[in-house]
């Protein structure tokens, strides 16, 4: 245990994933000190956090040792090898790991998955070391994070409040240096929003950006995305080259990059056409203020900088796009019932999970399909704005900083739970039906909460379909001039190793 104590304090927590995978390349640690130094944080700061749900640290010291005894568990020669990753406990499975969706149905049956979903073969050839798997809304289905059959995932920059959701579980598990970079998927803002209430980076590729293969062509209709969170803009691109791509049997995919996004870090942005969306989805003077600051600062990095936006982006047609989102949880249910062998009733389910499924299947396939056509016709009238100039969008992530624990539990009445993940959601959802790549930056800090200190404020940039590259460039950019890696959340690993 000292041994272990003694390398976690020579190991830098907040070192990137791109740092962290350096000092293997350069010999000064292994996969196996970078993975047991990754273990020992979760299981000193988990308990606190309850970010990490299922560990698989046996697997991950066999995999880090290069003793994996299935040759396809082997540890990946890829860019991040070593690097210790969480993968979120939804969608995306490993082989042989406990995969449970947040729900207790599955959690009773210690239910595992017998075979890596594409995507996680993609990480794991990239090189990263799973050492679990993290929190999530039972069904993913929730802007913040307190399944029942989990408990709430804590947010280390204010243990009262929520790490967003769906991936808040990763989102605090990276903020607080438990890893340098975790899974996250985005079926409404579900990395975006708890990059923002964490203070990360959290990118939303464009739709078919990576596969969500061979389980699925789609999920909930088109609007999941899957991607990471971590801490830098660097990170974040030398993933999405790590896992973009078209798998076989895939639908349809993404236009492919004309050069590897990690290219783009540090690359001249140019001089960009930029619309800012103004404080009108928000009262939170913070949040509009760091909007407009963010604003001001792209004038003065040499961007055409002026209040504009999509104008169909109020008129709610976009709502048709999530209109379906009852009959996939309903389909969901039905999956698992069969899969499992036991019929799930509405006490095996959060009471909004089984609301929504009971909505879907009262759904026709012709009210599905009049959805589909309104939420297209909206889709064109957003990306008319783009067309005729435009380059970026900039909006708030979300129209608060993180909410306090208990305001999204899903022990609420309907009646009082959905408003409020619907809002949280305002900002982000939009781009799921688009399909559209959105980033959030931590680019704002609230002073509203003096006990505890400052929270996140998220600032998001949109780009056109396909062009995570404008995205990244202007991210690296931002990054560059007003920096965050210094931010510290008061639960974070350094700290408390340096006082244990």
């Amino acid at each position: 245990m000292v041994a272990r104590a003694y390398l976690a304090g020579m190991i830098d927590p907040f070192l990137d994933a791109t740092a962290q995978a350096d000092l293997v390349r350069r010999g000064e640690v292994t996969p196996l000190d970078l993975v047991e130094s990754a273990i020992e944080r979760i299981e000193r700061l988990d308990p606190t956090l309850n970010a990490v749900v299922h560990t698989t640290f046996d697997r991950a010291r066999e995999v880090a040792s290069g003793r994996a005894a299935d040759p396809a568990l082997a540890l990946g020669d890829g860019p991040f090898r070593g690097v210790p990753f969480l993968l979120k406990n939804a969608v995306c499975h490993s082989a042989g790991d406990p995969f449970t969706c947040g729900m207790q149905f599955l959690k009773d049956r210690d239910w595992t998955e017998p075979t890596d979903t594409f995507l996680a073969a993609r990480f794991r050839a990239a090189g990263f070391v799973f050492v679990g798997k993290t929190n999530a809304p039972e069904l993913a289905t929730s802007a913040t994070t307190e399944p029942l059959a989990f408990g709430a995932t804590r947010n280390p920059w204010d243990l009262g409040r929520s790490p967003g959701g769906s991936s808040g579980g990763s989102a605090a598990a990276v903020a607080a240096g438990l890893v340098p970079v975790a899974h996250g998927n985005d079926m409404g803002g579900s990395i975006r929003i708890p990059a923002a209430a964490c203070g990360l980076v959290g990118l939303k590729p464009t739709r078919a950006r990576s596969t969500l293969g061979p389980g699925f062509g789609e999920y909930w209709g088109n609007l999941t995305h899957e991607h990471v969170l971590t801490r830098s803009v660097r990170d974040t691109a030398a993933v999405l080259d790590a896992i973009a791509g078209r798998a076989p049997g895939d639908p349809y995919a993404a236009v492919p990059p004309i050069r590897p996004f990690a290219s783009e870090v540090g690359a001249d942005p140019g001089h960009l056409r930029i619309g800012v969306l103004p404080g009108v989805p928000t009262t939170d003077h913070e949040v509009v203020a760091t909007v407009d600051a963010v604003g001001r600062l792209l004038e003065e990095l040499g961007h055409h900088v002026e209040a504009s936006y999509p104008q169909a982006f109020f008129d709610g047609d976009h709502l048709a796009g999530m209109a379906g989102l009852g009959s996939a949880v309903a389909r969901d249910l039905d999956r698992w019932s069969r899969r499992v062998g036991v019929p799930i009733g509405p006490d095996d389910v959060e009471p909004a999970n089984w609301w929504m499924a009971e909505h879907g299947r009262a759904r026709t396939v012709v009210e599905q399909l009049e959805a589909e056509e309104i939420a297209n016709a909206w889709c064109r009238r957003m990306a008319a704005w783009w067309a005729s100039g435009f380059d970026v969008l900039v909006t708030a992530t979300m129209p608060a900083p993180a909410i306090e624990l208990g305001t999204g539990s899903p022990n609420l009445p309907l009646e009082t739970l959905l408003p409020v993940i619907a809002r949280v959601a305002s900002l982000t959802s939009p781009w799921n039906v688009t399909g559209q790549p959105a980033v959030s930056l931590p680019l704002g800090w609230s002073t509203a909460t003096p006990t505890v200190g400052a929270l996140p404020i998220g600032v998001q940039l949109v780009a056109d379909d396909g062009r995570e590259d404008v995205l990244i460039r202007l991210a690296s950019q931002l990054e560059a001039a007003a920096p965050w890696a210094d931010r510290r959340p008061p639960v974070n690993a350094r700290e408390r190793s340096s006082t244990e």
